[in-house]
């Protein structure tokens, strides 16, 4: 399943972390139980109230049962969602919300992705979160203590400490120049790109926000409940699963966005061209229910597709693994 790693580690790590009762804040419940109408999916603590709330009161446009009415409308998908194959090894997963989101959404949306990749293909030892509690956690050099001692004992400790704070540091420039980047222009694809070149990596992973119609704070959907539909919804389509572990990889980011955006730090490609090699898994996001005057701000990336250019972060990162 999507998230057997998360269950086999986690009964030795969320305990100083996250409680020894609580989930992982972005994958569901290890025990879920059968899903019903208007029951979410495990979040942090900071949205309990929306936990022991019903979907409705988080998605607007879901209605409750009523006592007349023998239809009921849900968000929570009682089957899996559609996941479409193609020649390849291509897969797509679409996940609709009910209603407009905003730009910041997209822009958690794709951190979100990009840190559940990175952990479920073995990239990071533990989830991001856990990760940098963890990291938080670690004692620094002893003071006063001969070279010698420090070699011999805590050589592995501080080859362990070195490595997960430069992933930890690559990974917090990426999410502060993507924040920027989604500030500056629409951002309708984002690419994940694992393994071997940009040009031929060995997975790639895209984010297609074409369907996404934006919206201001007060009338778009909730980022939290948003974010816990999205990873619902990989959870049932279990694209994970039936992958082999893989040794540690390169990870590259890319972005799509508006030539004349302005941004500085990622670097332009102007003639790059999505790879067709290679296992590829596309998660297609849009929303649904919003209405008439509230069109998606993408149609204009339809409209002048030539002015939307490729955009690669100039840091590649490197997946690691603790040594025990």
């Amino acid at each position: 399943m999507a998230v057997r790693r998360g269950k086999q580690q986690g009964s030795e790590i969320e305990g100083d972390c996250w409680g020894p009762e609580r989930a992982h804040p972005l994958l569901p419940s290890p025990n879920p139980g059968p899903l019903a109408s208007g029951v979410l999916l495990s979040a942090p603590t900071g949205d309990s109230a929306a936990l022991s709330a019903p979907l409705s009161a988080t998605l607007p446009g879901v209605a409750e049962p009523s006592p007349e009415s023998d239809s009921v409308a849900v968000t929570v998908a009682l089957e899996p969602p559609p996941v479409a194959s193609t020649a390849g090894g291509a897969f797509s997963v679409s996940v609709a919300f009910p209603g407009s989101v905003t730009r910041e959404s997209c822009f958690h949306f794709a951190c979100e992705l990009l840190k559940h990749v990175l952990y479920q293909r073995q990239q990071l030892p533990l989830p991001y979160e856990q990760l940098v509690c963890f990291s938080r956690r670690q004692l620094p050099r002893p003071p006063h203590q001969d070279e010698n001692v420090i070699r011999n004992v805590y050589s592995r400790d501080l080859e362990n400490s070195k490595k997960c704070q430069q992933a930890l540091g690559d990974l917090e420039r990426v999410f502060q120049h993507l924040e920027i980047m989604f500030s500056l222009t629409l951002v309708p694809r984002v690419l994940i790109l694992l393994g071997g070149t940009a040009v031929n990596p060995k997975e790639l992973y895209e984010i297609n926000l074409q369907g996404i119609s934006l919206g201001g704070t007060e009338e778009s959907l909730q980022t939290a409940a948003c974010v816990r539909k999205l990873f619902h919804s990989l959870f049932l389509a279990d694209v994970f699963s039936d992958l082999q572990a893989v040794s540690t990889m390169g990870v590259i980011v890319m972005v799509q966005g508006h030539r004349n955006c302005g941004i500085d730090w990622f670097r332009p490609k102007l003639n790059y061209k999505v790879p067709a090699r290679g296992r590829k898994l596309t998660v297609n996001l849009f929303c649904s229910d919003c209405d008439n005057a509230t069109l998606s701000s993408y149609s204009e990336v339809n409209s002048g597709l030539n002015d939307y250019i490729w955009f690669q972060a100039p840091v590649t990162m490197k997946g690691f693994r603790y040594f025990s």
